[in-house]
């Protein structure tokens, strides 16, 4: 009996043991597979190994996401996770390389210097519409930041306005109330008006008086820009005939100004005033540093000599030039021999000036 019983029990103890082992070994094997950070299972966001996470990147994906979106109609492929390794770094690459290029255009038009174009106008110009469109349609091709003062007398016309809306050009239209008997008067107080805008607004830039009958080459503009103070170049006069042509300007060594091309007094031109007369250059012919209007002391002026000129501010620039001519460069600056510049010089009467425009339109131009 004794013996039964004794065996009986080492039955148990082994069943026990078993049990035990194959509950313990069950419960090891199972911990095995389960998670070791307990925030990510209550978190519901998934955890990818540490091995593998430098190759998703969240923007490439993105932006793939957006083209499968576009392109499939909201049907995401799911798939597209897993090819994302692959196609995530060359796609970067374009992106950047996108928006390296992006940065470098904008880079270049932000460092070109602001071309300040002014232009008088008169609607007792018969032309007026023509030429407006003709030097739109010239300093439209003329790469930005460049902006147009138009200035003429207020009148209930709406022809200049709706003109300067259509040429894509950035303007600004000014106007006048003062009248005026002397059309020299009013061409110079229409100048001094523009002077003032860009005085007032600090608008910083090189300044230009543009002629509606002027011709340019584009190149001009480009020269225009690399002007520090003052600069100056030849102006090829056309008379009407076409037979006539008078080079009025610089004569330069390199960009030196060492002489000047004068016209004679039998001039068909505006009368000009004795002031006038002592400065050489021409209005068309000469370009200057807007700063030197409302910041003088940058260029070694005191601040009283612009307040004696305050109403009249093209007066004030061309002292500064008759003060010192070297201050002027020529343009181009090699030897500024090359005309970029023409003037058309049109005769007196709507007639005649109709008979040019016939002459010199497209189907009667003789190269």
């Amino acid at each position: 009996m004794g013996s039964t019983e004794r065996s009986k029990k080492k039955v148990q103890l082994w069943k026990k043991a078993v049990v035990h082992f194959s509950l313990c070994f069950v419960m090891g094997f199972f911990t095995g597979f389960a998670p070791t950070d307990k925030a990510s299972i209550f978190s519901g966001n998934p955890v990818f190994p540490t091995s593998n996470k430098s190759q998703f990147s969240p923007q490439p994906v993105e932006v793939l996401h957006r083209e499968e979106t576009s392109s499939h109609s909201g049907n995401v492929n799911r798939t597209l996770m897993a090819e994302t390794p692959v196609a995530a770094p060359a796609r970067s690459k374009e992106l950047e390389g996108a928006k390296q290029l992006g940065r470098e255009e904008e880079f270049n038009i932000t460092t070109r210097r602001l071309v300040i174009i002014v232009t008088p106008t008169s609607p007792k110009g018969r032309f007026q519409g023509v030429f407006l469109r003709k030097l739109a349609n010239t300093i439209r091709l003329v790469p930005p930041p460049l902006l147009w003062v138009v200035v003429e007398r207020q009148s209930e016309s709406k022809e200049l306005s709706e003109i300067l809306r259509k040429t894509g050009v950035m303007y600004r239209h000014l106007v006048f109330k003062e009248n005026f008997t002397d059309p020299e008067a009013e061409l110079n107080h229409q100048r001094n008006v523009a002077l003032k805008h860009i005085e007032h607004h600090r608008l910083s830039g090189i300044v230009h008086f543009a002629g509606l009958s002027n011709v340019y080459d584009l190149d001009f503009f480009n020269h225009l820009r690399e002007i520090e103070l003052f600069g100056t170049w030849p102006v090829a006069l056309v008379s009407a005939n076409e037979k006539n042509v008078i080079i009025e300007g610089p004569v330069c060594d390199s960009s030196e100004v060492i002489g000047w091309h004068l016209r004679g007094e039998n001039s068909e031109e505006h009368a000009e005033s004795e002031a006038d007369k002592k400065v050489p250059i021409q209005i068309s012919s000469f370009a200057f540093n807007s700063s030197i209007l409302w910041d003088p002391e940058r260029w070694g002026r005191p601040t009283s000599s612009v307040q004696e000129t305050s109403q009249n501010s093209l007066k004030f620039v061309k002292q500064v030039v008759l003060e010192d001519e070297t201050k002027l460069n020529g343009i181009p600056p090699e030897d500024c021999s090359k005309i970029m510049l023409w003037r058309l010089q049109f005769p007196a009467g709507a007639a005649a000036a109709e008979d040019h425009l016939h002459k010199i339109s497209p189907g009667n131009t003789q190269r």
